[in-house]
């Protein structure tokens, strides 16, 4: 099954080496800068260029990006610490940034060129409300199936694990991306890959130990599956980043601490070339698929993502609530 479970309110699950990390951060130490991310980068002769839409909708809004000039390695800690301790010492400041609206162009868009995709894929009511009342037993009985049945006809894929799930509904007074009440994460307002190449790996050997070795063998992906509960989406809607307009030293390997464990993300770093699209008036039968790994280094790998605030809201819009599923992606038939 699944692994599931609340974050703890202290740091007695966090090892020894971890609280002294998080207890020594020095933001501004001088230390060394952390290496950028080498990761290959799609040849545009063998994928689509980027097509430009004719007449296209677009907004201006800020997006938020990991702030240059950062000494140590930037580090999340993925649980709730004592306020004694901070939780990051990552910081990011805000560009304003063209976003341009997918609706009627769907098809422009697939994981391997731009790496997302946004898809119709309805679910029964009752399904929603057990996502809206977090029941993790429901979601996993009712909702896991269907989309490890999306992912497999999507993608080709032969196997799918569905990892974990984050439900968010947005509460105005509480921090972006912050945990607020149990079940209401808030929308992440910042510019990042949830998983780096060592933890697309490393998610592998963590949640099917015995298997492992033989699926490494073939095709890997993280797949993460974005749905808004309640449509239309009128309040942080989900931006994406095309892949193609992303450069290697864009991408800055971020550590996530985790109780018993450490994995790594990308933070991204502001460059004006980068494409943004999102779905304006997004429905809940309406999803995007956004690559967070790809063991195919041919094509598009990742897609940093972040919510955005739409100019074009209205001024008391419905608050946003969605679920993201986060999926191993297996095809062990392609070995190339």
């Amino acid at each position: 099954m699944p692994i599931h479970g609340s974050a703890p309110d202290d740091l007695k699950s966090i090892s020894s080496s971890v609280r002294r990390r998080i207890s020594g951060w020095v933001y501004k130490a001088k230390s060394t800068a952390h290496k950028m991310s080498t990761t290959t980068t799609v040849k545009i002769s063998e994928y689509d260029k980027i097509v430009k839409l004719e007449k296209p909708n677009t907004v201006q809004t800020n997006l938020w990006y990991l702030k240059p000039g950062f000494t140590a390695k930037p580090t999340f800690v993925s649980v709730t610490v004592p306020s004694v301790f901070e939780s990051s010492n990552v910081e990011h400041e805000a560009y304003l940034h063209e976003v341009t609206d997918v609706r009627g162009h769907e098809s422009l868009f697939s994981l391997d060129k731009s790496g997302f995709e946004f898809i119709q894929n309805a679910i029964p009511d009752e399904i929603v409300q057990h996502i809206r009342n977090n029941e993790d037993e429901e979601i996993e009985k009712k909702y896991y199936p269907r989309i490890e049945e999306l992912l497999k006809k999507h993608t080709g894929a032969n196997r799918v694990f569905i990892f974990d799930h984050t439900i968010r509904k947005r509460i105005p007074k509480y921090a972006s991306d912050g945990r607020g009440p149990v079940g209401a994460r808030q929308s992440a307002l910042r510019v990042h890959v949830d998983q780096a190449p060592s933890a697309g790996t490393g998610r592998v050997k963590r949640h099917l130990p015995n298997e492992a070795e033989e699926l490494l063998k073939g095709r890997v992906q993280i797949i993460n599956v974005w749905r808004p509960l309640v449509g239309p989406v009128e309040d942080h809607p989900l931006a994406v980043a095309d892949y193609r307009s992303v450069k290697p030293e864009d991408l800055v390997v971020t550590d996530l601490l985790y109780p018993g464990h450490t994995g790594e993300m990308y933070s991204v770093l502001y460059n004006p070339e980068h494409k943004w699209y999102y779905k304006s008036r997004q429905q809940n039968d309406e999803v995007i698929l956004i690559k967070c790994f790809d063991s195919k280094t041919d094509r598009a790998r990742v897609t940093p993502h972040s919510a955005i605030k739409d100019p074009t809201s209205p001024e008391n819009p419905r608050l946003r609530e969605s679920i993201e599923i986060r999926a191993l992606v297996f095809h062990t038939q392609d070995r190339d």
